[in-house]
C-alpha cells in the first residue's frame, strides 16, 4: 500500500495538479500558514507545535474540496510515515504527534481519534470516486474497518456506537461519547458500504435527539447501562469548542437527508440564542441555558450553514458573515481556519453533500462567485 501510495504521489506532481478549475484563497492561506512542504497540518499556539490525526484529516478534506491533489498526497504521505507506522491500511493514526519534553519529535499520544479516522476514511472514499483513484478507495475501505474494530462498541440498552477512541472511553458500566464525533453526512456515506454504519447512523440520531433535550449539545455525554444519557463527570453540561461541530455537521446535511427536519427542529434553540446575542456564545450551560463569553470568529462560521437553513435566521446570518468578514481569524488559529473554512466555504457554495453523504464539489461553480 504505501508503494502504491508513493506512485500516486508521483503521478499527481508530474502533471497538471491543484485547484486548476477554481482557486480557493482560504484553502491557500490556510496551507501556506498551517502546512508544513511535506504535508503535516501544525498547531503554531501549542508549545509542542503539535499535529493531530483530526488536522490531518481535515487538511485532507480541504484538499480534496479545492481539488488539490498534490497536497491531498503530501497529507496522506505525512499521515501515514508518522502517525500510523508507514501502514495506514493496518493502523490508525495516533492522535497526537510532537515535540516532547527532550526536543524529540514524535508520537505523543498513540490512541486514536475515531472522528479523524471517520474523515480520513471519508476522503480517501471520495477522493477514490471523484478522483478515479480505485487506491484511495481501497485505503479509506480498510481504514473504516479498522475504525470499526478499534474503537466501536455494543452498549447495551442503545446498540452500535462509536466511542471517541480506541483506549480510554470504556467504563464498567458506562461509556463516555462525543456527539460532534459523528457528522451523519459521514455515517450516511458509510451506510453505502454495509449495513453496519446505517445502524450507527440511526443510534447516532437518537444521540443527538436525546442528549440534548433543551436544543444545546454538550461537548461530551455519557451512556450508563439503565440509566441512559447523563452529564459527563469531567465536564458536566457543558457545550463550547466540541460541540459547535454538531450545529455544524448538521446546518450542512442535505435538505432531503433522512432525518434532518427533526434534528434541526430540535436545535432551533442555538439559532435563536445566536440571533439575540448577536453572536455565537463561546460557552453554553446545556441544562440551563446559561452563555458565557463570546465565541471566536470561527464559531460563527461554523453557525453559517445552520443559520442559512432556519426561516428566520436571515439577519443573524448577515451578521455573521460580517464579523467573518471584519475579524478575519489569525494566521496560527489553526481550530478557527479549520471552522471557517468547513462553514464559510460551504456557505461560498464551493462543496454540498447528497443526502447518501456524498460530496458534491463545486470545483468550476464557485469561480464565478
Amino acid at each position: 500500500m504505501k508503494a502504491c501510495l508513493a506512485l500516486l504521489l508521483m503521478l499527481v506532481l508530474a502533471g497538471p495538479v491543484g485547484a486548476a478549475q477554481c482557486g480557493w484563497p482560504a484553502w491557500d492561506s490556510y496551507r501556506q500558514a498551517l502546512v508544513s512542504p511535506d504535508g503535516r497540518v501544525i498547531d503554531p499556539s501549542t508549545a509542542q507545535q503539535i499535529t493531530t490525526s483530526e488536522g490531518q484529516s481535515y487538511g485532507l478534506f480541504f484538499a480534496l474540496l479545492a481539488n488539490d491533489r498534490a497536497s491531498f498526497a503530501r497529507l496522506l504521505n505525512w499521515t501515514q510515515d508518522n502517525l500510523a507506522g508507514g501502514d495506514l491500511s493496518r493502523r490508525l493514526p495516533a492522535w497526537q504527534w510532537g515535540r516532547d519534553a527532550q526536543g524529540q519529535w514524535k508520537v505523543l499520544d498513540a490512541n486514536n481519534a475515531s472522528d479523524a479516522d471517520l474523515w480520513i476514511a471519508y476522503s480517501l472514499l471520495e477522493a477514490g470516486r471523484l478522483w478515479r483513484q480505485p487506491a484511495y478507495e481501497k485505503l479509506g475501505l480498510n481504514i473504516l474497518w479498522l475504525s470499526a474494530a478499534q474503537s466501536l462498541r455494543q452498549l447495551p440498552g442503545l446498540g452500535v456506537m462509536l466511542l471517541p477512541g480506541g483506549q480510554g472511553f470504556d467504563g464498567t458500566d458506562n461509556w463516555r461519547l462525543n456527539p460532534s464525533y459523528l457528522p451523519p453526512q459521514l455515517l450516511a456515506r458509510f451506510a453505502q458500504v454495509a449495513p453496519l454504519w446505517a445502524e450507527l447512523a440511526d443510534n447516532s440520531q437518537r444521540l443527538l435527539l436525546e442528549g440534548s433535550p433543551k436544543g444545546l449539545a454538550p461537548d461530551w455525554l455519557v451512556w450508563r447501562n439503565g440509566q441512559g444519557w447523563m452529564a459527563d463527570a469531567v465536564t458536566g453540561s457543558k457545550g463550547s469548542y466540541d460541540a459547535i461541530r454538531v450545529y455544524l455537521w448538521l446546518g450542512m446535511l442535505a435538505e432531503d437527508a433522512p432525518g434532518r427536519a427533526q434534528l434541526l427542529a430540535r436545535f432551533q434553540p442555538m439559532v435563536a440564542l445566536t440571533a439575540r446575542l448577536g453572536a455565537v456564545p463561546e460557552l453554553l450551560d446545556t441544562d440551563t441555558g446559561t452563555d458565557t463569553g463570546k465565541g471566536p470568529v470561527g464559531f460563527s462560521a461554523a453557525l453559517l450553514p445552520m443559520l442559512a437553513s432556519a426561516a428566520d435566521g436571515a439577519e443573524a446570518l448577515k451578521a455573521q458573515r460580517e464579523r467573518l468578514r471584519q475579524e478575519p481569524p489569525a494566521a496560527d488559529a489553526y481550530y478557527n481556519r479549520s471552522l471557517m473554512l468547513f462553514g464559510q466555504g460551504w456557505d461560498e457554495h464551493r462543496y454540498r453533500f447528497d443526502k447518501h453523504g456524498r460530496l458534491l464539489p463545486n470545483w468550476t461553480g464557485a469561480c464565478k462567485k
